[in-house]
């Protein structure tokens, strides 16, 4: 609970922490915005400040090592197996945490949850989670975490208050950035691919995003000119775990190439490479051969080149 907030997750913070000292927050919140901005660490420290942990230094370790009674997250569990974690989660865990709210708080007189990620409560535990919205109970406090709201049925959203994260200014994300300790040319590359979003930069400067971005540059402009074969090139996109983050990287490209230009026979032709690049990454997650269908996408790349970039076929 020592980590500094973000300017923006400290915007959000004071806001809500204003609201609950106020009366103006209920028992039920919805945090949302896009993933990476730092939404489950505001509930954290909110949930430390409904707790108490500021003047209570037994509070604080509980909170901070995760076993403080009154603090309940729910998340995703392993599997019946216990092989891997769940995608889902479940009515069980829904019906544990009503079950957990009715109990006497063991510190103080409140009692907070937090559900993240929200958008993964499957259909059964959104019935559980809806009976505890509708019987709330004196300081009992109920935060949802999505990165995708509309997932949620309008049953549970609009028993919520929202807390709405959004992107902060540019110059704020680039300053933030840079205290993270990454170099101002780096940082300015990575947030313009992230599309003006922080967390996103940050995370993929650290895990090779980027450096992969750049990959993805080179392979384009490579059979653009006829100097790579798009099914070699498809096999090597998809030899590892990082294809759909490739065509991310593809489809953002194109959309930056045809901003800078002014033919609107290629602007139309990016723009179409555009949708045909977002349906093949929605493809990976089917039956569908990921090397046959991103070789049919670069082949169109490589075809639909403009003639100055094909000066060196042949």
């Amino acid at each position: 609970m020592s980590t500094a907030l973000s300017p923006w997750q400290q915007r959000m913070y004071e806001r809500a922490i204003d609201a609950l000292d106020g009366g103006r927050m209920g028992h039920a919140l919805l945090i949302c915005g896009p993933a990476l901005l730092g939404k489950r660490a505001v509930a954290e420290r909110m949930a430390a400040h409904v707790l108490g942990a500021a003047g209570d230094v037994r509070s604080a370790s509980l909170i901070a090592a995760g076993t403080h009674p009154d603090l309940h997250l729910v998340g995703f569990i392993p599997n019946r197996e216990g092989t891997k974690l769940r995608t889902e989660i479940v009515i069980e865990q829904m019906r544990e945490l009503s079950g957990k709210l009715t109990l006497t708080p063991q510190y103080g007189s409140a009692q907070v949850a937090i559900v993240d990620p929200a958008d993964a409560i499957n259909h059964a535990a959104c019935n559980a989670l809806l009976k505890t919205l509708e019987e709330p109970q004196p300081g009992r406090y109920l935060w949802l975490v999505a990165s995708d709201p509309a997932r949620l049925p309008a049953t549970i959203r609009s028993r919520c208050q929202r807390l709405e994260f959004r992107l902060p200014p540019r110059d704020e994300a680039l300053a933030w950035l840079k205290q993270q300790g990454h170099a101002d040319k780096v940082a300015v590359e990575a947030l313009d691919a992230a599309r003006g979003h922080p967390g996103l930069a940050d995370a993929w400067v650290r895990d090779g995003g980027i450096a992969l971005r750049r990959e993805v540059a080179a392979d384009l402009a490579g059979l653009a000119r006829g100097e790579l074969a798009a099914v070699e090139t498809a096999q090597r996109w998809t030899s590892g775990d990082d294809a759909a983050l490739r065509l991310r990287h593809a489809a953002d490209l194109a959309l930056a190439e045809a901003a800078g230009l002014t033919d609107p026979m290629r602007i139309r032709k990016l723009a179409q490479w555009f949708d045909a690049a977002n349906r093949t990454r929605d493809l990976l997650r089917t039956t569908v051969r990921a090397d046959l269908a991103i070789a049919e996408l670069l082949l169109a790349w490589r075809q639909d080149a403009p003639a100055a970039a094909q000066r060196r076929r042949g």
